[in-house]
């Protein structure tokens, strides 16, 4: 069983068609017409669609911080720094991620790549 991916506005699309080129279930906040979202309301989008958001904006993980220490649930969060992590990296990382979890697994995690 693998898990969807949600990717935000700050990622980019050289990771997504990576993705896609590899058969991970990625959709983009441009495919989801959600660009201009909150990160809240992308959090709920995220969880309701149940796949895991994938950025490389730090906001998210306070985000994902302040729901953790409120044990308000969540859809997990995978963070990748723009400068530590390359585009490749993030395809290998999340490729494994997404084809090794199911969509139940991960709630409530944040998840720093590279691994």
């Amino acid at each position: 069983m693998a898990v969807g991916l949600y990717a935000d506005v700050h990622v980019q699309s050289a990771i997504t068609r990576g993705l896609r080129l590899r058969g991970v279930d990625v959709l983009t906040a441009q495919d989801d017409e959600t660009i201009e979202w909150s990160d809240v309301a992308l959090f709920e989008r995220a969880a309701e669609l149940e796949r895991v958001i994938f950025t490389r904006d730090d906001d998210f993980v306070s985000e994902a911080t302040r729901r953790q220490r409120t044990q308000q649930p969540f859809a997990s969060v995978v963070y990748a720094h723009q400068r530590r992590a390359s585009i490749s990296q993030c395809v290998r990382d999340l490729e494994l991620i997404a084809k090794t979890f199911g969509p139940g697994d991960l709630h409530g995690r944040v998840i720093y790549l590279p691994l």
